[in-house]
């Protein structure tokens, strides 16, 4: 795919200023159309009219939620504004938009329209309305970026395999970054090798897209993801290119062991696909 637009979207809470200047960084190396959705709400104004309150009160009670909305609005708009300056983006690419209503709701419905998704790593791997809804709602690749991230590349590039469709579907997604990497480099296990025919499918089918790629088979550890992490880490490779494996448990949406590790530890971008 070429890609012609991307979609960032944030919520609140610390690091405003680093997550945007990341995503702005990723917008400018890409030097395309971004549009970044932040998404607010007003305090609940159906709970204090639910009482019998004089009216003259709840005016006063509107104003005051209206100019607390109002001026956080202006101050987000300031710091994106002074970051865009930094960055030295071009601003005809970048289209802010700032929308009232429930996070989550926001970001599946505008998520929809765009070739691939910007999101920040939700702190300490917890994972976010925002995020989730990223990932596993709108339906396109996410590039997922630490949120505090200085300079961005793509001049190498490691991908993780493991024969899944959540894997496949990433590398098909990512073949417009892979075409224009330096260096792409596979990391798989004997665990999903064992049909010696399946490392050289893929090679092929990167060839097919004019993608030199070279692939080892690493030794894994107890622990899901760890392997792929040390060899992008150990190799110095830029971006991480894998599969985001999702499942509906009783009360939250919770992410597979390799996706939560690299959630949790990564320091690298990581280009996922659910």
């Amino acid at each position: 795919m070429n890609y012609k637009k991307l979609f960032f979207p944030i919520g609140g809470g610390n690091g405003l200023e680093e997550r945007i200047y990341g995503a702005l960084l990723i917008a400018k190396k890409f030097n395309i159309k971004l549009e970044v959705l932040k998404s607010v709400l007003k305090s609940n104004t159906s709970l204090y009219k639910s009482y019998a309150m004089p009216e003259e009160l709840q005016n006063e009670i509107d104003a005051i939620i209206n100019t607390k909305f109002d001026d956080e609005k202006k101050e987000f708009i300031n710091l994106f504004n002074k970051v865009l300056e930094k960055v030295d983006l071009d601003d005809s690419l970048v289209h802010l938009k700032i929308k009232e209503g429930l996070r989550s709701s926001l970001v599946e419905q505008e998520s929809k329209y765009c070739d691939l998704v910007i999101a920040a790593a939700p702190p300490s791997g917890v994972t976010t309305a925002t995020f989730e809804t990223s990932v596993l709602k709108s339906g396109k690749p996410v590039l997922m970026f630490p949120r505090i991230m200085r300079n961005f590349s793509m001049d190498s590039v490691i991908i993780g395999w493991n024969n899944s469709t959540e894997a496949s579907r990433a590398v098909t997604s990512s073949i417009e970054i892979l075409k224009q990497a330096q260096k792409v480099h596979i990391v798989s296990s004997t665990e999903y090798t064992e049909d010696s025919e399946t490392m050289s499918n893929l090679i092929a089918y990167l060839k097919e897209h004019d993608v030199d790629a070279s692939f080892e088979i690493v030794k894994t550890t107890r622990i899901p993801g760890q392997a792929l992490l040390n060899a992008a880490l150990d190799g110095n490779f830029d971006l991480i290119v894998a599969g985001a494996y999702g499942h509906k448990g009783l009360k939250e949406l919770m992410f597979g062991g390799a996706t939560r590790y690299l959630l949790e530890n990564s320091t690298l971008p990581v280009f996922m696909s659910h």
